[in-house]
């Protein structure tokens, strides 16, 4: 069966949005950047450098749970953290393929650094995201290191969506 309905997680600036959107188009499904689905009270806390609670992230959730449950097929870009917020995501689509971008905080920070007019605004705010992060299982989630280059990371999260289909 084709993975229709995956997920990219990982905190911000570990190439959610890039790899997310690789493997929508290798594998000819819509891609969605949860970023652009905050609502704009969101958007502003994160330009002040105010990490979002859960609260924040509930109806912006809810919003991309509906993205999967009214489309076919999506992949879509989000930080995921929290157990509980896989969770909603995955309410009512219990095939969605979870990809787990992971990387340790200075090879991120280090990428936020090169990052120009983007929102998330902060190494304060990265650390907020490493301290609420809850990594996934390895059963509930396919983990990639995003150490190596680009297309070495695209290779291996297809790779691995392609064996979880076979």
């Amino acid at each position: 069966m084709k993975a229709k309905k995956i997920l990219v997680m990982g905190v911000s600036g570990s190439g959610k949005s890039l790899i997310g959107s690789e493997i929508a188009k290798a594998l000819a499904l819509p891609f969605y950047d949860g970023d652009d689905y905050h609502p704009e009270s969101n958007v502003e806390k994160m330009r002040q450098g105010i990490p979002l609670n859960d609260q924040d992230r509930s109806g912006w959730l809810e919003t991309l749970n509906h993205l999967y449950t009214d489309n076919d097929a999506a992949v879509i870009a989000c930080s995921a953290l929290k157990p509980e917020y896989r969770d909603v995501l995955r309410r009512n689509n219990q095939q969605l393929v979870i990809i787990y971008l992971k990387g340790d905080f200075d090879t991120i920070w280090s990428r936020h650094q090169k990052r120009a007019n983007h929102y998330f605004n902060g190494e304060a705010m990265l650390k907020s995201q490493f301290e609420a992060l809850v990594e996934p299982s390895e059963t509930e989630a396919i983990h990639i290191d995003i150490a190596p280059s680009f297309e070495q990371v695209l290779n291996q999260a297809l790779n691995a969506i392609a064996e979880r289909q076979a």
